[in-house]
């Protein structure tokens, strides 16, 4: 069966609700957390493992369920991940104690990888010239999913209770699933691998392909960074001078939100030929954005600024990146995308540890210091792997750089 042709404008649409609602799941509990541990009868020193399950569940998927998109349909996988989301997400709003609730958000965020099966299925099925720009439209739904919700979960656990958020997610995911197998177009023909040899093909990925490891290892610092912001950022808006509450806090995000929505347009320039350029200039800007972002103790007209052009440039480099990847191995998509998210993970927990560490150690201007300091080590490994992008990729004979990819 032939590839579809591309994407339609309400199918793109679909898409990114399914990113952004499917990687709120993980995120919710984050403004609630101090609610939910309470009404579930947590100690303090528990408590973080509400936060942890879904990442914990998600790093998991990444491993053992986004390489399926290979070998299945991903239509098929996009429903059926859906439903099992929201099946973890109704058992965290149901649960009656802790335990249920980790299991919960563990369930979800393993199905939450439903993400990268999504960027898999829009690489496949868009046209090369449009690959870009499809990939950047979808994917600015994973940052609304984690900056919205922050903003969203706070205002409804304050006015309502915090339940109620996994309710709607729970609702929303089901929606969606029916959505998904309705609206969208089978995504089929690909030759058969067996489950094991999918597995066993990641680790070749991460040793052979040199693009893979040098995008991967920028990713690493590029969300390192990312997540010394937003791990770190209440710490000095709700202490002096600031001392803003948890709503006012989470209203930050609407900056975020601007700026990576902002850096859907990389998809297109992309799919000109430069994403190796997109790159550079802006990871220079994420390290020129902690100037900004440092000053947060005397302007938040200076940190706001500063936020926007930070998760313009993180958007950017991760859009180019996905596209250069996609391009480089159309047949093995999935697993590509799903190796390439281990990196984002791990970054992401790394800057999340290592605010808190630098905060209290130091105070923000240290925490400042960090993020630009991941965000120049991504740069550098950018620079000197720049020649990598011309490069055919170790082991895949049948999918070589196209043009695009390798200006």
């Amino acid at each position: 069966m032939e590839m579809p042709s591309g994407l339609t404008g309400r199918q793109r649409t679909l898409l990114t609700l399914v990113c952004a609602v499917a990687v709120a799941t993980i995120y919710g509990i984050q403004p609630v957390l101090t609610a939910a541990g309470t009404d579930l009868g947590l100690d303090d020193e528990v408590l973080g493992w509400l936060v942890a399950a879904g990442q914990i569940g998600y790093l998991a998927g990444l491993v053992l369920l986004v390489p399926l998109g290979d070998r299945f349909d991903r239509r098929n996988l996009i429903t059926a991940h859906l439903l099992l989301t929201a099946t973890g997400a109704g058992m965290t709003a149901a649960a009656p104690h802790g335990a249920i609730a980790i299991a919960g958000l563990a369930l979800a965020g393993l199905f939450a990888v439903v993400v990268q099966t999504t960027v898999a299925y829009v690489a496949a099925v868009s046209p090369a010239e449009e690959r870009g720009r499809n990939i950047g439209a979808v994917t600015s739904g994973v940052v609304i999913g984690i900056l919205g919700v922050r903003m969203i979960a706070g205002a409804l656990g304050e006015a309502t209770d915090w339940r109620v958020v996994y309710v709607v997610l729970a609702a929303l995911c089901a929606i969606l699933a029916i959505a998904t197998r309705y609206l969208l177009t089978a995504d089929v023909g690909r030759p058969q691998v067996r489950y094991g040899q999918l597995l066993a093909s990641l680790g070749s990925l991460v040793v052979g392909d040199r693009l893979l490891l040098s995008r991967g290892l920028v990713t690493f610092f590029l969300f390192a960074s990312f997540g010394t912001l937003w791990s770190g950022l209440a710490l000095p808006l709700s202490d002096a001078p600031w001392h803003l509450g948890t709503t006012e806090i989470g209203l930050f995000g609407l900056a975020g939100l601007t700026g990576a929505l902002g850096a859907a347009r990389a998809g297109r320039w992309a799919d000109r030929g430069l994403a190796s350029s997109v790159t550079g200039w802006s990871l220079a800007l994420l390290v020129a954005s902690w100037l900004l972002i440092a000053q947060a103790r005397t302007s938040l007209w200076l940190l706001i600024v500063g936020i926007v052009v930070l998760d313009f440039a993180v958007q950017a480099v991760h859009v180019s990146s996905q596209h250069l990847l996609t391009t480089a191995r159309p047949d093995q998509s999935s697993r590509v995308i799903g190796t390439y998210m281990a990196f984002y993970s791990f970054g992401s927990a790394l800057g999340a540890v290592t605010t808190t560490w630098a905060y209290s150690t130091a105070g923000w201007t240290a925490a400042s210091l960090l993020g630009a300091t991941y965000a120049a080590l991504g740069l550098l490994t950018a620079i000197s792997t720049r020649g990598l992008a011309t490069l055919p990729q170790t082991g895949s004979p049948k999918a070589p750089l196209t043009s695009s990819a390798a200006r």
